[in-house]
């Protein structure tokens, strides 16, 4: 019997066992743990299921199994989503990122336009350019920016004119058709879940390990909060750092399990690399 799933849009489609497989596949997950991952799955699949319920399904089965670490590598998307409601963490998150590939960055300035005067989310320099960066942020999946956050981008970028080089739009979900065919056409970057293709946010996150802080199981919520405060956002960033890890006043125990996932999750195992950002993308297309 077909089982039908509902993704985050409220869109119903087939149950489909490769696209599933292949999600797994993709975060370097072992071929016996995949296997049994997707013969869990299995199980519980009931008519109109929604995927988000398959997500965290896998996610409590990878907790339980022999490599928990797995957990992390497979919730990318929800540890960005995690960052906040206030949006205020993905603009930092997006100018750590941007940091790692050699742009000079500041967050959260404003400046005069010819009409009026504007917050800019990110300031980023490089090679002589200068970029505005709009950080949309969404903490619901399903939801996409759409063409008038594009056009807010561009029409900020022409009042500022000529002291930006580029407009960038970067979002932590994707973007509608209608908003990266005005993109394209207007001179508009735009950097979002999937798009484009190999430079896309979660590409960009995975090429230099730059995972954010929420993915990490081994510390608190309230721990979490204190680092982003502090402007700790990647895991990269805290691994050793001693002045952050000492915000967080654990005990020695605790060290040594936060230790230990950071390295787990920071460098490639023994078996392949895992490929955060395949698999992020993939799940993407299986949970919206």
């Amino acid at each position: 019997m077909e089982i039908n799933v509902i993704k985050a849009t409220g869109e119903k489609e087939p149950f489909d066992e490769e696209k599933l497989r292949s999600s797994i596949a993709r975060a370097g997950i072992p071929k016996d743990l995949r296997d049994e991952v997707v013969a869990h799955i299995e199980g519980l699949l009931r008519p109109d299921i929604p995927t988000s319920e398959i997500y965290n399904h896998i996610l409590e089965f990878l907790g339980r199994s022999a490599q928990p670490h797995s957990r992390a590598k497979y919730s990318l998307k929800q540890a960005i989503m995690a960052l906040g409601p206030s949006g205020y963490p993905f603009e930092k998150f997006v100018a750590a990122v941007l940091r790692h590939y050699g742009y000079e960055t500041e967050v959260g300035i404003t400046v005069p336009g010819k009409c009026v005067s504007h917050e800019i989310d990110v300031l980023a320099k490089k090679e002589g350019k200068t970029a505005m960066v709009e950080c949309k942020f969404h903490n619901q999946t399903g939801t996409r920016s759409d063409i008038k956050t594009a056009l807010y981008v561009r029409a900020r970028f022409e009042d500022l004119a000529p002291q930006f080089d580029e407009a960038w739009l970067v979002t932590n979900t994707k973007c509608t058709s209608e908003a990266i065919a005005y993109g394209e056409c207007a001179g508009v970057k735009i950097i979002a879940w999937g798009y484009p293709e190999g430079e896309s946010l979660a590409h960009l996150v995975e090429k230099y390990f730059l995972y954010p802080i929420t993915c990490l199981s081994s510390l608190s919520g309230h721990q979490k909060s204190v680092l982003l405060e502090n402007n700790v956002v990647l895991c990269r960033d805290l691994e050793s750092n001693q002045a952050a890890l000492s915000l967080l006043a654990l005990a020695e125990a605790e060290k040594s399990a936060l230790q230990a996932e950071l390295g787990r999750v920071l460098k490639p195992g023994t078996e392949k690399a895992p490929v955060i950002a395949a698999v992020a993308e993939a799940t993407a297309e299986i949970h919206n």
